[in-house]
């Protein structure tokens, strides 16, 4: 099924701003717009202060910030892509948080950081042939 060429939000405030243009009121425009009362006066408050363009889209949200900076994320792809330690087969997301912090390339971290750090980069390191290695 596809997407649209438009989030259903957006239309729905496009909607309240049309049903509030022809003086209906707010419960009214509710029902039309198929929302909440609510809704309605937030769509109205933001169009009185930010315009069309406050009203129907979302405001930029600045998100989490990155825990680990990116030369650390470099040092934590250089050392999945060597060896693992002796005494071990292959990597393990729990490992590489462990040996990072023990080789002082962070000062803590998480598997789940480590394991959305691989992710981004494609690496399964428990997978032999998907990790590149120097030849010995």
């Amino acid at each position: 099924m596809g997407r649209g060429r438009h989030p259903s939000r957006v239309l729905k405030r496009v909607r309240v701003l049309q049903l509030l243009h022809r003086k209906m009121s707010a419960h009214q425009t509710s029902i039309g717009a198929g929302v909440a009362e609510g809704t309605v006066y937030r769509v109205a408050r933001r169009y009185a202060d930010g315009g069309i363009e406050g009203a129907i889209y979302e405001r930029v949200r600045p998100g989490k910030k990155r825990l680990l900076g990116p030369r650390q994320e470099a040092a934590l792809v250089a050392m999945v892509c060597t060896e693992p330690p002796a005494g071990r087969a292959r990597w393990t997301v729990r490992l590489i948080a462990q040996e990072a912090i023990d080789r002082n390339v962070v000062a803590t971290v998480s598997r789940e950081t480590v394991r959305g750090l691989l992710a981004e980069h494609a690496l399964k390191p428990w997978r032999e042939k998907n990790v590149v290695r120097a030849s010995s």
